[in-house]
């Protein structure tokens, strides 16, 4: 996912820190803070079973540079790996390590004034993002499963946004969903953060029974 994200124009300042665990303090401790965000990856039958009971919830619309985040629409299969990581390096802090002028850079130029499905369309579309992630894929730093597999993990981003909440944001969801406001001294990867976002996602996927593998990557500054 690194080199997928430096294709893109992130800087290489930005790291990407596995999280083996969201309630020992020695292995959060190598983890450096602030984190700008934690994106998890969980098997799409357990984010089924989680997010039913939010099904209806009103499809969003938004768009500009008024709102507190950016969210992309998944209409591209097997970028669940590429939402993700665009809804995490595009929200909040780490977008300071989005070089000027860089692919990203152009597209979120692009995207930012556009409605969700225009912005889909926009992805959907983007010969130089498509060659990216194929790129990335080749190299392994993404799966690249076959046409025929429909089984992607999904790739949930909990992001804390300008405004100071919490947002998950999910492709293949009907918006982001904003998970409370945070202190202006905690992070993604705070206590707070976990309680409100994947604390709460994991509890209730105990709770439905389902499948609790999942994988957590935290993005932030690469220690000195």
């Amino acid at each position: 996912m690194s080199h997928l994200a430096h294709e893109l124009g992130i800087s290489s300042e930005l790291g990407f820190y596995d999280v083996y665990s969201i309630d020992e303090p020695d292995l959060l401790a190598y983890i450096p803070r602030p984190v700008y965000a934690l994106l998890a990856i969980v098997p799409p039958e357990v984010y089924g079973k989680v997010r039913h009971k939010e099904a209806n919830a009103r499809a969003y619309e938004g768009s500009g540079d008024k709102e507190p985040v950016i969210w992309f629409k998944q209409t591209i299969r097997h970028a669940c790996g590429l939402i993700g990581l665009l809804h995490s390096v595009s929200n909040g802090g780490a977008k300071q390590y989005i070089r000027t002028e860089s692919t990203l850079d152009n597209l979120l130029t692009e995207a930012v004034p556009l409605k969700p499905t225009p912005r889909a369309n926009l992805l959907y579309e983007s010969s130089i993002l498509v060659a990216v992630h194929r790129s990335a894929a080749q190299l392994g730093d993404t799966k690249a499963p076959p046409a025929e597999d429909e089984s992607d993990q999904h790739f949930i981003s909990f992001v804390k946004a300008d405004d100071g909440h919490l947002w998950e944001l999910e492709g293949g969801w009907n918006g982001p969903l904003d998970r409370g406001e945070l202190d202006p001294n905690e992070d993604a990867l705070s206590e707070k953060a976990l309680r409100l976002g994947f604390g709460a996602f994991l509890k209730e996927a105990q709770d439905e029974g389902g499948d609790l593998r999942f994988s957590l990557v935290a993005l932030a500054a690469k220690a000195d």
